[in-house]
């Protein structure tokens, strides 16, 4: 094996992958050599290659302890020290202290350790020796410190270390320990599509508490919603749920203006909200069958500036003055490194367009601690606390909207979706960049629905910088995607396995493993702490071995009706759909049941010029047609024969009958969980979202044609609702 191989090998980048037909694709040195150079390791040259062949190598040498342990509830503490041979005879001193302050102590010799391997750096003998103990006897899941010091007899000084030492349990929270009989069904939104009679043209957190409302009443047991992250404010025309700036913060633009407590103590805002520009200003975006961002966030922006003035007015002595403390207390200095960059964001972007990205920033802005970043935070305070202000009433009103919810009687409560990566010029990438590549791109090899691979432009988390930083991010990272959540929604959950990684340059991709089974024991962790089940969203190409390995830490797979087949092409019969599941019949990405069935999807891609040829446009109406005719084949094998039409007829118009017809299969299915989404309950044609396009299609903007006040009299939704519940009651 080559210098190289034995550096990638290292650092986690897969030598090859089979692609969705089968083929072996090997990966090439010039892309190992690009992705280790994006991991902070220069592998241009040969010389390059062999020096940090060498630093990675001796890393885990140097080091007494490795940053971080994450060992399963009950397991035996097994860890490795690495120590300067010769030290037999030396007194080992170990203090255990618990996340909760109490402190366990001991001490041994190093010789009584056993000896697992050796090594000689620049001269040096250096010994592995294993540590393998139950200590304390029961250690509570958490997250503990263990500190180990080394006092070699008759030679002054120590060696000291210390390492994270995470205890977690073997499996997520289920919904058979939340739901009586382990069934329920909910109803899927994005937040941004919800409208009413007095939204400011973007559904926010006041209308999903009405809607949750109307979900409880209905007999749903949860409400699934969009990526809540946080954009880019400066910015209003990144809209893309999934390119998130942060995945650790809200999205400040669904926030309801109107329930800002500061507004009845401010004139002026009440004043610019009442006048004749404003309100047709506001009577424009409420109108709109699209959400016009940059309208919305004209409108919001100096407003909510305006209630800040207010709030920072208020006696430090105000409950809301002193709730808001809490808030920055509790979230520390990630929510303060947040606020921070979006100031300098808005700072520079307004100067100048070309300054969007963060790195094209001065160099002196590129560290969150250097001094002239310091400078500009006490230069521009207030506009710092004006961002944590919007971080923190999106918070409350979030976790307001998640109560009402709880009070109607929603069983569950929200789920919420993670995003696979973040964007590379965003805040996580800022005030983080060890545990962000900015050298690589996430994306997707080449599949039947994208044969050029996909590139989305993201940035993936280091699994060394992970590691490195005893998974600190990511933890946080769960529990603020948790935070007024029952459930979570992991995008493109095979990344905790292995994600493909595409260099800066476009070339291609490789696969680059994660450490797999500590991210998995973390999500457990944190599922049990915040009691939120954990649902990961497994479509595409699926490792051999991970659904299994889903399954037993408890976490749901993701089954949409579309591509759940038998080998004959034929659609799965209900009851051959998993148990541990959430069923749908579609998803954001994909058409919504009556663009399904009435060629609606592939209507766009004629439009838009996103086949090769006319060849590939025939082929996709013939096989829709196919699939009409076999659903209902499948439907009719259930007894659920819609309206008076015949079985064999592959027109069949779309109809109100079909549709409960389709949900009533899938209710049937032993799933845990069946989603409903509410563009299908309301008989929309268009999908949220349609993959390949940006501009050309109107991803992530489209409202709903039924206002959430009409929608707990709505006969469709209503009839839809009755469907599920007959199924799974």
């Amino acid at each position: 094996m080559s210098a190289l191989d034995r550096l990638a090998d290292l650092v986690g980048i897969e030598p090859f992958y089979h692609d969705i037909w089968g083929n072996r694709r090997e990966t090439s040195d010039a892309t190992k050599r690009a992705l280790v150079g994006a991991m902070g390791l220069p592998a241009g040259t040969e010389a390059e290659v062999e020096a940090s062949l060498r630093a990675v190598e001796e890393r885990a040498w140097r080091t007494l302890l490795p940053p971080v342990v994450v060992l399963d509830e009950q397991a035996p503490l097994s860890l490795t020290l690495a120590v300067p041979a010769g030290l037999d005879d030396a007194d080992l001193f170990w203090t255990l202290t618990e996340e909760t302050g109490v402190s366990h102590r001991a001490s041994l010799t190093v010789g009584s350790l056993p000896v697992a391997e050796r090594s000689v750096l620049d001269g040096v003998a250096f010994e592995r020796r294993t540590v393998s103990t139950r200590l304390p006897s029961r250690l509570p899941l958490g997250y503990h410190r263990l500190s180990v010091e080394i006092r070699p007899k008759g030679i002054g000084g120590a060696l000291e270390g210390s390492t994270t030492l995470i205890v977690a349990p073997e499996r997520c929270l289920t919904v058979e320990e939340v739901v009586p009989g382990g069934r329920t069904w909910g109803i899927g939104l994005q937040l941004y599509a919800l409208k009413s009679g007095d939204d400011w043209g973007i559904g926010d957190f006041d209308d999903l508490g009405r809607f949750a409302e109307v979900a409880a009443g209905l007999g749903a047991g949860l409400v699934g919603l969009n990526p809540l992250h946080a954009l880019f404010p400066a910015d209003p025309n990144h809209i893309g749920p999934y390119s998130p700036s942060s995945r650790s913060f809200l999205n400040i633009l669904y926030i309801d203006v109107e329930r800002v407590p500061e507004l009845a103590a401010t004139p002026d805002a009440q004043a610019r909200i009442a006048s004749e520009e404003f309100r047709g200003r506001l009577a424009a975006v409420r109108a709109a069958e699209l959400v016009d961002y940059p309208a919305v966030s004209a409108l919001k922006l100096p407003v909510l500036e305006t209630l800040h003035a207010t709030f920072r007015a208020l006696d430090e002595r105000d409950p809301r003055r002193q709730a808001f403390d809490a808030f920055r207390r509790e979230l520390g200095e990630p929510l303060r490194r947040h606020a921070v960059f979006e100031a300098l964001h808005e700072h520079f972007y307004r100067q100048d367009a070309s300054l969007w990205m963060w790195r094209n920033w001065p160099p002196a802005f590129h560290d969150p601690n250097s001094p002239e970043v310091q400078a500009f935070v006490a230069e521009h305070a207030d506009r710092v606390e004006f961002f944590e202000y919007l971080q923190w009433e999106a918070d409350r009103q979030l976790g307001e909207a998640a109560e009402r919810g709880r009070k109607a009687g929603l069983s569950i409560g929200f789920y919420r979706d993670l995003a696979v990566a973040a964007h590379p010029g965003g805040a996580a990438a800022w005030a983080d960049p060890r545990s962000l590549v900015q050298g690589a791109n996430v994306g997707a090899p080449p599949d039947q629905f994208n044969l050029k691979g996909q590139n989305w432009g993201l940035a993936p988390l280091s699994p060394v910088g992970l590691r490195e930083s005893a998974y600190g991010s990511f933890v946080a990272m769960l529990r603020a995607n948790m935070r007024h959540a029952a459930a979570l929604r992991i995008d493109h959950v095979m990344a905790l396995q292995h994600l493909f990684w595409i260099p800066a340059d476009g070339s291609d991709g490789a696969y680059v493993e994660y450490p797999m089974q500590d991210l998995l024991r973390i999500i457990a962790l944190e599922s049990r702490r915040n009691h939120c089940i954990v649902i990961g969203e497994d479509l595409g190409t699926v490792p051999e071995g991970f659904r299994p390995a889903m399954e037993r830490a408890g976490i749901l797979s993701y089954r949409v009706l579309y591509f759940e087949r038998s080998p004959d092409g034929g659609f799965k019969a209900p009851r051959e759909y998993p148990a541990e599941a959430m069923v749908t019949v579609t998803t954001h990405d994909l058409a919504t049941f009556k663009g399904f069935w009435t060629n609606r999807d592939l209507e766009w891609r004629q439009r838009l010029d996103l086949y090769p040829d006319q060849g590939a446009r025939d082929k996709d109406t013939w096989d829709r047609g196919v699939d009409r005719w076999r659903l209902l084949q499948a439907l009719s094998r259930e007894g659920l024969k819609p309206g008076s039409y015949p079985t064999d007829e592959g027109s069949q118009p779309f109809s109100r009958e079909l549709m409960e017809a389709v949900h009533r299969y899938l209710s049937r299915s032993p799933g845990r969980i069946a989603m409903v989404q509410i563009e299908d309950a309301l008989g929309e044609a268009e999908q949220p979202n349609l993959p390949g396009t940006v501009d050309q299609h109107p991803n992530w903007r489209r409202r709903l044609g039924v206002p959430v006040e009409a929608m707990a009299g709505d006969e469709g939704l209503r009839g839809l609702a009755a469907a599920v519940r007959s199924e799974r009651p």
